[in-house]
């Protein structure tokens, strides 16, 4: 038996498909590069990465940092992921750029072909119908039906356009995150939901239809927090295993390490899908190919990289860089065994470092360590190990008056609502500053996420043994980045450019 949710990190709004013996699930990756990661599994519990759809998306200012733009808690959302007559489908939105994006592959590890569709179609669902005919479920609130051309270039002229359902009531999410499917001949369209009756708990509502043209019916049809925070389990799509059986993958808020994918298995009764009274929190699912070694969705790293058959470096698959990175500025050849980051620009804070590597955490708790050599830093450079996050915490070496110090600083939590906007020029707070002996110091960050404790410390070796450096800092997950905390590896100049900073041996751990 497996532990349910089935990946304590943060990877939200899934939709998940089966080719074959394999199953596929896209995720959200907002403003982090490579992006719109894919996973795949041979038995919805065990996941490793198939590929990323796009190394970098438009390279428009804010997505590189420049001129003090970001795009926080914008970037790529909710992707709908479909296969088709031997092609992979791969639709989503970007809510900096306003566009809708297709990206389609013969094979899922690329390469990518990239197009726009015209409009823009908050969380959308791709159906190919039986016909040939294509269409597209989008929406808040009111959650609206398209067909799309023959080459998926817009909506098709005088194709069927339409409301599905309409939230009427007093609510405060609506109906949103479409999953439109057709099984047995009849329309299902998935839906999360918190409306009048909800209390605030977001649930999972499907309506089914005989005909696009037609009245869909339906309604709730999952509620459950698992226990958690009054954390409503919804918005995912369905899947079938090769014997027959059907699951919902889902995901739940889980504070500051992210929104976290969780299996509820369902049947099917006089044609409806009925979900299993509460998701279980141990869950068994045959393998496909059993004995099957997944590679780690965390790791360790020794920066010794080479050229592959391409010419191009490219990081283990479970590195993405916050933002789109600059390639003059970061190598792991010219030193190797060493992640080298130059800073080409000034930065107020850490929220605006270039070249910034980061790994999602995981739950229960997690720990980072890094070994850090500072020699190449100017004064008021800052290079160290943070948790990301808009209120992010960290460990740096920083040089002032030529003299290397140890610092550890971090962003105020004194405004516990989501609805913060931290993404602005405040240096944050210093809680400790000793001087560094040397040029080159060993690192740690930890990361405590059991019931939403959110907690983070830091440390740094003395001989044989770690020792703190300033407070165990309090991690709020806001909407301002709707992500969940990531250990980085950084550099930032804020007095003149050129600085450099060398990683190495960098080691991670989940801490049961």
């Amino acid at each position: 038996m497996a532990r349910n949710p089935i990946l304590w990190a943060d990877y939200p709004d899934v939709d998940a498909i089966r080719v074959e013996d394999t199953y596929y699930m896209v995720s959200t990756t907002m403003h982090f590069m490579p992006g719109c990661v894919i996973l795949r599994s041979y038995d919805l519990i065990h996941w490793e990465v198939a590929t990323h759809v796009y190394d970098t998306l438009d390279d428009t200012p804010a997505q590189c940092l420049e001129d003090g733009r970001q795009i926080y808690g914008k970037g790529m959302w909710a992707a709908s992921l479909r296969y088709h007559e031997g092609t992979f489908y791969v639709v989503f939105v970007a809510n900096d750029t306003h566009k809708t994006y297709l990206y389609t592959a013969q094979e899922i590890e690329g390469p990518w072909t990239k197009r726009t569709i015209e409009g823009f179609y908050h969380d959308p669902s791709l159906l190919f119908d039986d016909d040939g005919r294509i269409y597209l479920m989008y929406g808040n609130t009111e959650i609206r039906l398209i067909e799309l051309a023959d080459d998926l270039s817009g909506p098709k002229p005088g194709g069927l356009e339409r409301v599905i359902v309409r939230e009427t009531g007093r609510f405060a999410l609506g109906y949103e995150g479409a999953h439109l499917y057709k099984i047995g001949g009849v329309y299902y369209a998935f839906f999360i939901h918190i409306g009048e009756a909800s209390n605030g708990i977001r649930t999972q509502a499907c309506f089914a239809s005989e005909s696009l043209e037609g009245e869909f019916k339906g309604g709730e049809v999952f509620r459950d927090d698992m226990g958690y925070f009054r954390a409503g389990v919804a918005q995912g799509g369905i899947v079938d295993t090769p014997d027959g059986d059907w699951y919902a993958i889902l995901f739940q808020d889980h504070g500051a390490v992210g929104r976290i994918p969780v299996v509820v298995p369902l049947t099917w009764e006089n044609g409806f899908p009925v979900f299993a009274s509460e998701a279980p929190k141990e869950i068994e699912i045959p393998s496909t190919r059993p004995g099957y070694a997944y590679r780690p969705l965390v790791g360790d790293d020794d920066f010794l990289y080479g050229p592959d058959e391409r010419g191009q470096i490219r990081l283990k698959d479970f590195w993405q860089w916050n933002h789109t990175p600059d390639s003059a500025l970061w190598s792991v050849t010219e030193k190797p065994g060493t992640y080298r980051i130059r800073s080409g620009k000034l930065s107020p804070n850490l929220l605006y470092a270039g070249n910034t590597l980061t790994q999602r955490t995981m739950g229960p708790a997690s720990e980072a360590a890094v070994t850090l050599d500072g020699s190449g830093l100017n004064d008021g450079d800052y290079a160290g190990l943070c948790l990301l996050l808009s209120t992010y915490g960290m460990i740096a070496v920083t040089r002032e008056e030529g003299r290397l110090y140890l610092t550890m600083r971090a962003r105020p939590t004194e405004d516990l609502s989501i609805f913060g906007n931290l993404v602005d020029a405040d240096p944050g707070t210093e809680f400790a500053r000793i001087p560094l002996d040397g040029e080159t110091v060993t690192l740690k960050a930890s990361g405590n996420f059991v019931d939403n404790t959110d907690e983070c410390e830091f440390f740094y070796r003395d001989g044989d043994d770690w020792k703190k450096l300033g407070i165990t800092h309090r991690l709020v997950w806001k909407m301002d980045h709707f992500t969940g905390a990531r250990f980085g590896l950084f550099l930032y100049s804020t007095r003149q450019t050129g600085g450099v900073a060398d990683f190495s041996c960098f080691r991670y751990s989940v801490v049961e």
